[in-house]
């Protein structure tokens, strides 16, 4: 689910679609991520419930183990589960009252680490063994997925997964796929998510991955799907002298049908007035959804960005921006933007 508290419906066809798997003998492993945490402590997650009514063929993983499953076919298999680590679990423990930000996360990273060694210390050699987690990979590409998550994030070594012990590592959580050992063996794969959730993965194809697993040999491949479309329009109609029909042109250009969409529109100040969002909104009418339509006004505080656009500006460049158009000292903004990093870290 994409929040962890998804309404009655997705839930009955999630549901649904388990229980034809589960039905036709097929083992499910469903493993804990973040999305499926529940706000409140104690409280149960989203898929608890395979757990509780003890679903035949379906495994709901929310702790570190190794399960030995048997497929269809009768084939047997190893899966290592390791789950959204959290922080606070990890570390409850351990005195770490003062170590510093750097030093807990130099420990978390070591606790995931350790826990998936001892993971593969216990696999049978003889039969292949795939390892399952959710949870960001150094090296790995970023998706959107940055804003969603629950505090700082845990991130594990690539060079920890590269272990020969596993035939398969099946990765979730960033929703960018890509494939994280450069064809080396074991295959390291985020699958990616099926569906885009925001315009960060505009762009990105999405889509699952079929591997056949075998003891030191398996071979997997990525198919896409048709997922639905993200489209930002944007038009810039500062040196229009009819801003409202450039736009509508702008909108004619573009296939927006059941897709997503944003427009964003650069403007002066005395054009703003002409472009009108009903018209844009009936225009807009073959797309599953509007997001937003944003005018970017030319205003005084424009020229203090040198042109740029805001939202092409990462927050400490416009931070920086900021304390030179306040012709803040060089050394204290250098100490501001320090100190500003931390908190976009979210160390602060």
């Amino acid at each position: 689910y994409k929040s962890r508290d998804p309404n009655s419906t997705y839930r009955r066809e999630f549901a649904r679609r388990i229980k034809r798997l589960a039905d036709a003998g097929i083992p499910v492993v469903l493993l804990v991520g973040n999305h499926d945490l529940p706000a409140v402590k104690r409280r149960a997650s989203s898929i608890e419930i395979f757990r509780t009514l003890e679903v035949p063929n379906v495994l709901v993983a929310g702790r570190e183990s190794l399960h030995t499953l048997t497929t269809r076919r009768g084939d047997t298999i190893q899966v290592a589960t390791v789950p959204y680590p959290l922080r606070q679990q990890l570390l409850a423990d351990d005195d770490h009252k003062n170590k510093t930000i750097a030093e807990l996360d130099a420990l978390v990273q070591e606790l995931v680490a350790d826990n998936i060694r001892a993971l593969a210390a216990q696999v049978d050699p003889s039969l292949p063994a795939v390892l399952t987690g959710h949870f960001s990979v150094s090296e790995a590409k970023l998706g959107s997925e940055r804003t969603v998550m629950l505090g700082r994030d845990v991130v594990v070594l690539r060079s920890q997964l590269a272990d020969p012990t596993w035939d398969y590592v099946a990765l979730g959580h960033i929703h960018r796929h890509q494939e994280l050992n450069s064809g080396r063996h074991p295959p390291i794969v985020y699958s990616g998510s099926l569906e885009r959730i925001d315009f960060g993965e505009e762009g990105e194809p999405k889509g699952f991955v079929v591997a056949d697993v075998r003891k030191g040999d398996t071979e997997w491949q990525f198919h896409p799907v048709a997922a639905r479309r993200f489209v930002t329009i944007r038009v810039d109609v500062r040196d229009q002298v009819d801003p409202m029909d450039t736009v509508l042109a702008a909108i004619d250009r573009h296939t927006v049908d059941d897709a997503v969409v944003r427009v964003i529109i650069q403007a002066h100040a005395e054009q703003e007035e002409s472009i009108h969002d009903a018209g844009l909104r009936r225009a807009l009418n073959a797309a599953y959804y509007v997001a937003s339509i944003s005018k970017e006004v030319e205003r005084a505080y424009r020229l203090r960005l040198g042109g740029d656009l805001p939202e092409e500006l990462t927050p400490a460049e416009l931070l920086a921006r900021y304390l030179e158009s306040k012709d803040t000292p060089p050394d204290r903004v250098e100490v501001l933007l320090q100190h500003a990093e931390e908190i976009f870290r979210g160390e602060g």
